[in-house]
């Protein structure tokens, strides 16, 4: 596992437009169709990545208070699959209903969703205001496996609060770090 730092997109981008299959109800999902007029969190993230399994608990946490007051997740899955079987859309739908996901879990089979965000690790967040703009990427909190950390979910939760307060979110933001995205070729 190569432990990979977010490439930290200027803040301020607009989010990428993307149509993509979610793996837990089959449909075709677009950015437009999901997105939040209060904000919207995008993951990258994986079935295999043990950062990522480190953070599922507090990711599913998170997504449980804050979708009731109009923040919108989207969890996206770019790896490989040829390569990295386990992360396979069928195995995706699987761990989205073992780990209790209440967001789609979308399959960029072409990686081309995460060229366009410069997506780098997994877990790899972003969090866009009402008009697509971004206004936060990097960590879920500072807890990683191994580190004795609790999984808070600060640095993210933080962020959402001052969006809801219609404050300007704080541009002292730290990198993820996690598991490379497992790109092809």
């Amino acid at each position: 596992m190569a432990r990979t730092l977010s490439n930290m997109m200027p803040l301020g981008t607009k989010a990428p437009g993307f149509s993509l299959p979610d793996t837990i109800s089959g449909k075709q999902l677009s950015l437009d169709d999901l997105k939040s007029g209060q904000a919207t969190v995008i993951m990258f993230i994986c079935n295999h990545c043990p950062f990522v399994k480190h953070v599922d608990e507090g990711i599913v946490s998170l997504v449980s208070d804050y979708k009731a007051k109009g923040v919108s997740f989207i969890a996206i899955s770019s790896n490989d699959v040829e390569n990295y079987p386990q992360d396979a859309p069928h195995l995706m739908k699987i761990e989205a209903e073992k780990v209790g996901y209440d967001f789609p879990y979308l399959y960029d089979e072409t990686q081309e969703v995460a060229k366009a965000y410069d997506a780098a690790c997994t877990p790899d967040f972003y969090i866009f205001d009402g008009e697509l703009k971004c206004v936060y990427r990097g960590q879920l909190d500072d807890s990683r496996p191994g580190n004795g950390k609790l999984v808070t979910g600060a640095d993210i939760r933080n962020a959402l609060e001052e969006i809801l307060a219609g404050k300007e979110v704080s541009a002292q933001q730290i990198p993820s770090l996690g598991c490379n995205i497992k790109w092809k070729g």
